[in-house]
C-alpha cells in the first residue's frame, strides 16, 4: 500500500470486487486527425468519485488542488463551497452519519489540509466514514519547504484510519477504490488521500481497476458459534440483565435485532450518547442514556445489574467512571467489530467479535425469556423516583424547558445534531430519539464547532427531513461562518442557540470542583445572534421567557424557506444533573446541586 501504514487502532476486512469502470477518451482518430485525449489524474479522480456514488464534495479551493476543482466543473458531483475547512470536514461527517455513506472533503495543501485535522479526529473517535482529498505541492518540491507545503500524511497519521500520498498518477483508481472500501468496512473511519499537483495534472492511463485486494485486512462478520453459546449460557443465568447499546449498533443497523432481544429477555436497554436512536428511546424497556450525565434510573440499573452486554460500545471513561467499581459483580459481555476494544479498559467475561447486527441476530435463537419481573419492577420504581426534572416556576428561561418542548413539538420526526457542552447533555436527556441515524453529536473528541456544519451535511443528505441543530453560544461561534453556506443553498436547518453567555460545562466544573473560581469561561462580548443571522440574510427568532417557547418553536418549524436561528437566552448558571463526577463511581452520582465543595477525583478530566 502507498502512504502511511494502517493505524493499529482500527480493525480490518476482506477484499471485495469493485464495479467495472471505463476510461473516458476520445475515439481512436483516423490518420491525420487529432489524437485521443487522455484524462488527467484529477479527471480520473473525479470520475472514480462518481463511480462510488458521491453526491457532494465539501471543500475550499486553493492552488495545489486547482486541477481537481477544475475537473469538478464538468462533473455531476455538486461542490459545496464552505467558509472554512473545519466546516467542510464536519459537513462531510454529518452527511456520513446521516446516510452511512462516506462523506467527501476537498481542500488545498498546507493550512487547508491542517484545518481538517479536527474533523479527522472527530471522525476517527466516532468511527465515521470520510474521505479527505488534500492538494499537495508538486512531487519535485516535496521536502523543500515549498509554498504551502506540509507533511500532511505525517501530521494526520494519528487521526486517520489510513492515509495515502499518491506519487504516481496511475495509482489513483486503485487508491480511491481502497479508500472507499477501508472507510466503510469493519470499524469505519476517515481516509486521507494527499495528491501532489503534478500528479493530478498528469495524464492517467491506468486500466480499469478490477477489485480491492488488501492482504491481511479482514473484517469480522459473524461471531464464532462456541462464543455465542457461551454468551447465551451466561445470559440464561441472569436475573438483572441490562443491554448497553453504543454507536456500533447505529452503524450496523442492529436496532431491530436489539429490540427483539430486549423483548425476548425482558431486559432493559440503556444507550450511550452516540447510541441514541439505535433502539427507540420512547419504548417501555428503554431507560435512556447511561453514564456521566445519564438518567438516574439508567445509572441505578447499571449499578445494580448482574449482567451487562455491551453492543457496539467501547466502555469509555464517560460511561464507566471508576473502573474498579464499574459493574464489578456483574457478568460482562462485549460485542464489537474491533478486537482492539476487547479488555482495553474493562475486562469482559465473553467477547463476541463481529458485526453487531449479525451477532445479535445469531444470539436470538439461543436464548429464552428470563424471569425479570422483580427487576423490571425495580427499574420502574427508579424511573418514578428519579425522573428528569427542572424548575418550572418563575420567569427564568431554562435550557431544559426549551429542549423538552422542542422534543414534544417535533414529535420524533426531526433529525438532531448538537455541539458540545451543557446544551449537548440536556439535549441527550430530553430529546428522545426514535429512529436510527437521527441523532448526530461529537462523542469521543468532544469537538466544539461540530454541531452547525454537521447539520448542514445532514440536511444535504436528507433534504426532506427536518434538521435541528442544538448549539451553545461558545461552540456556535467557532463555525458560525457557515451561515453563508446554509443561506446560499437555502437549507431549512433550524439552529437553536442555547445562550447562557458562558462556556457552561467548564463553568459547572469550576463551580463544583474549583471553589467557583471562574477562569476563562465568561463569554462577555457575545454578539446578538439574531442580528448576526440577519446580516447573513438568515431569519432569526428570540426566546427570552418561558411564554415565548412554544410560539417561537412552532414558527421555526413552519419556516422552511431557508435556515433560521433561534436564540434562547437561558439561565446563566444552571448545571446539568444527574452527574457522576469524572473518575467517581456510580454510587457517587449527584442528583442535584451539592451544598458544599466536592473533591476533584484524582486523575479526572
Amino acid at each position: 500500500m502507498d502512504g502511511q501504514k494502517m493505524s493499529s487502532k482500527r480493525s480490518a476486512a476482506p477484499a471485495a470486487a469493485a464495479s467495472d469502470r471505463g476510461v473516458v477518451t476520445r475515439r481512436a482518430s483516423r490518420k491525420g486527425t487529432v489524437p485521443p485525449r487522455v484524462e488527467t489524474g484529477a479527471e480520473r479522480l473525479v470520475r472514480c468519485m462518481e463511480a462510488h456514488g458521491v453526491e457532494y464534495i465539501f471543500g475550499l479551493s486553493g492552488g495545489a488542488a486547482m486541477p481537481i476543482f477544475d475537473a469538478l466543473v464538468d462533473s455531476k458531483i455538486k461542490l459545496i463551497l464552505t467558509r472554512h475547512e473545519q466546516g467542510a470536514s464536519h459537513m462531510a461527517d454529518g452527511y456520513a452519519r446521516a446516510t452511512g455513506k462516506p462523506g467527501v472533503v476537498l481542500v488545498t495543501s498546507g493550512p487547508g489540509a491542517t484545518n481538517t485535522v479536527t474533523g479527522l479526529l472527530t471522525a476517527l473517535m466516532d468511527s465515521v466514514p470520510m474521505i479527505v482529498l488534500t492538494g499537495q505541492t508538486p512531487t519535485f518540491n516535496l521536502g523543500k519547504d515549498a509554498f504551502q507545503e506540509a507533511d500532511v500524511t505525517g501530521i494526520t497519521y494519528p487521526v486517520v484510519k489510513h492515509s495515502y500520498l499518491v506519487t504516481k498518477v496511475n495509482d489513483i483508481p486503485r487508491v480511491v477504490d481502497e479508500a472507499f472500501y477501508l472507510a466503510s468496512t469493519g470499524r469505519p473511519g476517515p481516509i486521507l488521500i494527499d495528491l501532489p499537483k503534478d500528479v493530478t495534472s498528469a495524464p492517467c492511463t491506468a486500466p480499469d481497476h478490477d477489485g480491492v485486494r488488501i492482504p491481511g485486512y479482514v473484517v469480522p462478520g459473524r461471531a464464532d458459534t462456541d462464543v455465542l453459546e457461551a454468551a447465551a449460557a451466561a445470559i440464561t443465568k441472569s436475573k438483572r440483565p441490562v443491554l448497553y447499546v453504543g454507536h456500533g449498533a447505529v452503524i450496523s443497523g442492529a436496532g431491530a435485532a436489539i429490540a427483539q432481544l430486549s423483548e425476548k429477555l425482558q431486559a432493559p436497554v440503556v444507550n450511550t450518547l452516540l447510541g441514541k436512536g439505535a433502539v427507540d428511546e420512547t419504548g417501555p424497556m428503554h431507560l435512556g442514556m447511561l453514564g456521566m450525565h445519564g438518567t438516574a434510573y439508567a445509572n441505578k440499573a447499571v449499578e445494580a445489574c448482574d449482567l451487562i452486554m455491551a453492543i457496539g460500545a467501547r466502555w469509555d471513561d464517560r460511561i464507566t467512571g471508576r473502573i474498579s467499581e464499574f459493574c464489578a459483580n456483574a457478568t460482562r459481555i462485549h460485542i464489537d467489530v474491533d478486537p482492539a476494544e476487547f479488555n482495553k479498559t474493562v475486562t469482559s467475561h465473553v467477547q463476541l467479535l463481529g458485526d453487531a447486527r449479525l451477532v445479535v441476530e445469531d444470539l436470538l435463537p439461543l436464548v429464552g425469556r428470563l424471569d425479570t419481573k422483580p427487576w423490571l419492577a425495580q427499574c420502574a420504581a427508579w424511573r418514578k423516583a428519579y425522573p428528569l426534572h427542572y424548575p418550572t416556576r418563575g420567569k427564568a428561561l431554562r435550557a431544559q424547558h426549551v429542549l423538552d418542548r422542542v422534543n414534544t413539538l417535533t414529535d420524533g420526526k426531526a433529525l438532531f445534531t448538537t455541539d458540545v457542552g451543557q446544551h449537548q447533555m440536556w439535549a441527550a436527556q430530553f430529546i428522545r430519539t426514535r429512529a436510527n441515524r437521527m441523532w448526530l453529536s461529537s462523542g469521543g473528541a468532544g469537538t466544539m464547532g461540530y454541531g452547525f456544519p454537521s447539520a448542514i451535511g445532514a440536511q444535504f443528505a436528507k433534504p426532506k427531513t427536518p434538521v435541528w441543530c442544538v448549539v451553545g453560544d461558545g461552540g456556535f461561534q467557532m463555525t458560525m461562518c457557515e451561515l453563508a453556506t446554509a443561506a446560499i443553498h437555502k437549507l431549512p436547518v433550524k439552529v437553536l442557540i442555547i445562550n447562557n453567555n458562558y462556556l457552561g460545562m467548564v463553568r459547572q466544573w469550576q463551580e463544583l470542583f474549583f471553589d467557583n473560581r471562574l477562569s476563562g469561561v465568561d463569554l462577555e462580548g457575545n454578539p446578538d445572534f439574531v442580528k448576526l443571522a440577519r446580516a447573513y440574510g438568515v431569519k432569526g427568532f428570540y426566546i427570552r421567557k418561558p411564554s415565548d417557547v412554544d410560539r417561537v418553536i412552532k414558527q421555526a418549524i413552519k419556516y422552511n424557506d431557508g435556515p433560521c436561528v433561534i436564540e434562547a437566552v437561558v439561565v446563566k448558571e444552571d448545571n446539568v444533573f444527574p452527574m457522576i463526577p469524572a473518575g467517581a463511581g456510580y454510587r457517587e452520582m449527584l442528583i442535584e446541586r451539592p451544598k458544599g465543595k466536592l473533591e476533584k477525583p484524582e486523575g479526572s478530566t
